[in-house]
Order: structure tokens, then sequence, then C-alpha cells
């Protein structure tokens, strides 16, 4: 087992429990905290298996864009920042959620660890960015525009969400304001 070995074992675990806790906190923004170094932890990972470009696009892409959306969109669309009792689930579908996914665990960690035990030893071959960066913009340059579109569409419906959430109310307000002015008799 070599250092890098290790490096990446203990990113993937920072990346896999940070993972967890994003999808397990009650908070909002804590769950986009959470998924901030989820997002980094795995860049690091690209980093220990020497693709400093994905690593790179990983950063620029995913925690610099795509959290930067979900932290905007909360704070546009003022969704309650604490915990929620009206999308709160009762504590029989947690515990039925957790046991699916130890399931599925099981089941995935039972189909690939023939292929673990029986596996080669894994050579470290020397990537160049230039090739991959040909595969990455050329021939996925489409689904990269596809996810550009996306998240724009993302932004611009948050946005939307927004106004119609503060002219309802805005108008809220107003009635509060004009009703009792109107009981009130003059003398």
């Amino acid at each position: 087992m070599t250092s890098y070995d290790v490096a990446f074992a203990a990113v993937g675990v920072i990346a896999a429990a940070s993972g967890l806790l994003s999808v397990t906190t009650r908070h909002v923004v804590h769950a986009a905290l959470w998924l901030v170094v989820s997002l980094g932890s795995l860049a690091g990972c690209y980093l220990v298996l020497g693709a400093e470009f994905v690593a790179l696009v990983q950063v620029l892409v995913y925690v610099g864009a795509i959290v930067v959306l979900v932290l905007f969109a909360l704070m546009l669309t003022r969704a309650p920042i604490g915990p929620n009792r009206e999308v709160s689930t009762s504590p029989t579908h947690r515990v039925l959620a957790a046991v699916l996914g130890a399931g599925v665990t099981a089941l995935l960690c039972a189909a690939f660890w023939p292929l673990v035990r029986e596996a080669p030893p894994v050579r470290r071959e020397e990537t160049h960015t230039s090739a991959l960066a040909e595969q990455l913009f050329g021939t996925w340059v489409w689904p990269f525009e596809v996810l550009s579109l996306l998240l724009l569409v993302a932004l611009v419906a948050a946005l939307a969400v927004s106004r119609i959430a503060g002219a309802a109310e805005d108008a809220a307000v107003e009635e509060q304001l004009e009703a009792p002015a109107q009981d009130v008799e003059p003398a």
C-alpha cells in the first residue's frame, strides 16, 4: 500500500461522509455546504489519481457554479433555512430509507467484491491534459452545453418563483395594512 493509496482512501472517506451528511441534514444551507465539501474532496480524489485537469473542472463547474446556483436559488426563493415540518418525513420512513440504502450498498459490494479481489494491481499511466481536453470538449461538448442551458433555466426559474412569491407576500401585507384602516370610524 503506497502513500497514494492512503491519500486516496482518506479523501474518499471524507467525500463519502460529507455526501452522506449533505443528504441527511435537516438544514438546507448546511446540506449545500456539505455538498461543497463532498465535491471538493472528489476533486482531491482526481488530484491523487493524477488528473489535474478533471480536478480543476470539478472545482470550477461543480463547486463553483452549481453550489453557488443552489445557494442563490435558496436565497431567491426564500426557502426555509431550518427544519420544516411540512417536508419532514416520519421516523419510519427514515428507517426504511436507511435499510434500503444499506441493502443497495450490500448488493453493490457483493457484485464488485470478486472484481476487486481478482483484479491485477493498478498501473498508474501518464495522462496528458491535451488528450483529456480533446475528449472532454470534443466528444462531450454537447452534454456540457446542455448542462449550461439547464443551469440557466434553473436560475431564471428561481428568479421567477421568487418574484411570484414576493408579489403574493407584498399583496398580503398591503391587505393587512388596509384592513384596520377601514374598520376605524371617525369620532
